[in-house]
């Protein structure tokens, strides 16, 4: 789930690896977002909520195949990094060069392995979100039809951890800490109020369901 310590773990395990002489990369789902433009190409010519980052179908899959497939086979490569704030990928010159094998490749994300739901399922909306900005489930059907071509990462994954949380009503805690952090990081800077966070977070609340235990 958001804010479940995804992160933190996966740096702390890369501090670790080069405290043993490994070198260890880390990736995070969210680097792969697509940039506001493409964004809202999707907004103009499917859905408006599209123009928001975060659920399935805002991510650049084939770039993420890509790099994963290059940091695996040794060749040199430049990872994409989101910058959260601006809402948007940082331009290429700034993207992390690694030019040298490495020996694990950390890849973090809140909904890895995540499956389509059948589509009797999307009839019922979960949150106010798609009762009220999409009535006719043009948006959650996108995403859930999107996770279709997510299988082409997860198929790149040898192992899997997941971090078990409370449940979803956690994220909502979880999340604004999250931003509050980010916002400590970057104090010269505006991050999202917490009653941002709180619309944000209904984005993600039918793929999060789907993918937690139940």
């Amino acid at each position: 789930l958001q804010g479940s310590g995804k992160s933190t773990l996966a740096a702390q395990l890369a501090t670790l690896g080069k405290s043993r002489g490994l070198n260890i990369v880390v990736l995070s789902i969210d680097d792969f977002y697509y940039g506001k433009r493409e964004r809202n190409a999707l907004a103009r010519n499917i859905h408006p909520l599209l123009a928001k980052r975060g659920p399935p179908g805002t991510h650049d899959v084939a770039l993420a195949c890509k790099v994963l497939d290059k940091l695996k086979h040794g060749k040199s490569v430049h990872i994409p990094r989101f910058d959260k704030i601006s809402d948007t990928r940082l331009p290429p010159s700034r993207w992390q060069q690694v030019n040298t094998r490495v020996d694990l490749v950390i890849l973090e994300g809140w909904f890895l392995f995540a499956m389509p739901e059948h589509e009797s399922a999307l009839i019922t909306p979960v949150n106010a979100v798609e009762r009220q900005q999409d009535k006719e489930g043009v948006w959650r059907r996108y995403c859930n039809q999107a996770l279709k071509d997510y299988a082409k990462i997860w198929q790149r994954i040898d192992r899997s951890l997941f971090l078990q949380g409370p449940g979803f009503e956690q994220v909502k805690h979880w999340r604004w800490q999250q931003e509050q952090s980010l916002q400590a990081a970057n104090p010269h800077r505006t991050a999202m109020t917490k009653k941002e966070v709180d619309a944000f977070i209904l984005l993600f609340e039918r793929t999060s369901r789907n993918v937690f235990p139940q």
